[in-house]
């Protein structure tokens, strides 16, 4: 008899291209058929046939108090109760802008809009008009949204399909974006040397997690802020999954903490300042971002940006996220990635185990023990022995992210009960990974 979930699949199939609105979600690198979510709480969601699960995807992040955190729910029905959506000004925006910019320093003005990819290319159109340039650099295996000029080794989904970019893409927009490999400070000074003035801007993100979590190497985060100044060109750090989930001031907060003090002159957000609603922002530097429209010549709009209902979200889980709920997170990370690291261990699996702030995520095989410092070496990870051990611990009721090149993501409601949960699970799923 076939499940629930493998009679949504099918109808959804019928009518959504790969049954899904979001590449990953296919299951398409682990195989098998997705779960169809039908409710969440806490650190748990529900399927379609009714099984619970810890979760350990978070909503790809959002979730950094657990799922429908009852101050959240109660502020996005009192939000909804009031309206929808107003197309114009709302008291809640200015707020919501002003708690992002208290927490990350360089953060001067902000412009909320709905997605990610939004912000990045907001960023991006910023750092043309305020230079007068047109070339931007990347990284490999960092993503940045599904924009044009951006899927270039992008990472994520498209490393999991093994695609080098994507169809739809003009050679000569393809053309406009240099990629370079992360971590390479020769290949950083030499991408600027070939083309001396005319590189717009350097987009990172803060930490790399869309390779599986792959941090900067220590220094070069500054190294990149120090070369974009000399050059006159804009440093854009991508913080919309690190963001207020690395760390309380996100993963620029860690690299201060570690005595890199780094200021980019815009970073993009999202995810956790939606709390699970649609919101994400650019900010920086004043003289930058007062180049959006209306006070400037570069054109940015949207219809449904600083959605009150979505607004009212992102407002409740700051308000809410306190230095509690990062110790927290702190605490459940520290304690899972050790307990994976030894359950894989003991199983005698090779792997390593990396962190940036709160984000982790597990590389398999031979290839990848010395550690993962970019794309290329990440993609040598044995993403067959990730396969097998995300199956058994699905199975065991774990839902880890379905995909080798994702972060894992834990919330302050993955606390200790929930935690033996996931530990009970660890020692036959690492003797599946074995093989």
């Amino acid at each position: 008899m076939t499940s629930a979930n493998d009679r949504l699949f099918a109808r959804a199939q019928a009518v959504i291209p790969g049954g899904v609105d979001s590449p990953v979600r296919a299951y398409g690198s682990v195989g098998g058929t997705p779960r169809f979510i039908t409710s969440a709480a806490g650190a748990h969601v529900v399927d379609a046939d009714g099984r619970r699960y810890v979760d350990l995807v978070a909503s790809w992040g959002p979730a950094l108090l657990g799922h429908a955190h009852p101050e959240v729910v109660e502020a996005v029905v009192a939000a909804a109760r009031r309206g929808l959506s107003f197309g114009a000004p709302t008291p809640a925006e200015a707020e919501l802008a002003e708690l992002i910019a208290a927490r990350v320093p360089g953060v001067e003005k902000v412009r909320l809009v709905s997605t990610g990819t939004e912000a990045t290319m907001t960023a991006i159109r910023l750092a043309r008009g305020a230079t007068g340039r047109d070339l931007l650099v990347k990284f490999a295996g960092h993503y940045h949204g599904h924009s044009d000029g951006l899927l270039a080794a992008a990472g994520s989904g498209l490393a999991t399909f093994a695609l080098p970019g994507s169809a739809g893409v003009p050679e000569a927009i393809a053309a406009q974006t240099l990629v370079v490999p992360y971590n390479d400070t020769a290949a950083l000074e030499a991408v600027f040397a070939a083309h001396p003035g005319r590189i717009a801007a350097v987009i990172t993100e803060a930490a790399a997690a869309n390779m599986g979590v792959v941090p900067p190497a220590p220094g070069f985060s500054a190294l990149l802020a120090e070369v974009c100044r000399r050059e006159g060109a804009l440093l854009i750090s991508d913080e919309v999954l690190t963001g207020f989930r690395a760390a309380e001031g996100g993963y620029a907060q860690v690299l201060r903490d570690a005595g890199e003090p780094v200021v980019a002159d815009l970073v993009t957000f999202g995810k956790v300042i939606g709390g699970g609603m649609p919101v994400a922002a650019v900010g920086g530097r004043a003289d930058v971002m007062d180049l959006l429209a209306p006070t400037g010549p570069v054109y940015q709009a949207g219809t449904l940006s600083g959605n009150p209902v979505a607004v009212a979200a992102g407002l409740a889980t700051l308000r809410c996220a306190d230095a509690d709920v990062y110790a927290r997170l702190a605490t459940a990370s520290d304690a899972l990635s050790a307990a994976v690291g030894a359950a894989l261990r003991a199983a005698g699996v090779p792997h390593v185990v990396q962190r940036a702030g709160t984000l982790f995520s597990v590389f398999f095989g031979e290839a990848v023990t010395g550690g993962v410092p970019d794309y290329a070496t990440a993609q040598r990870q044995d993403a067959e022995a990730y396969r097998r051990f995300f199956h058994a611990m699905l199975d065991a009721g774990v839902s880890l992210p379905p995909s080798a090149y994702e972060a894992w993501f834990v919330t302050a409601a993955h606390d200790a009960a929930v935690l033996d949960e996931v530990f009970a699970a660890l020692p036959a799923a690492a003797a599946a990974a074995a093989g």
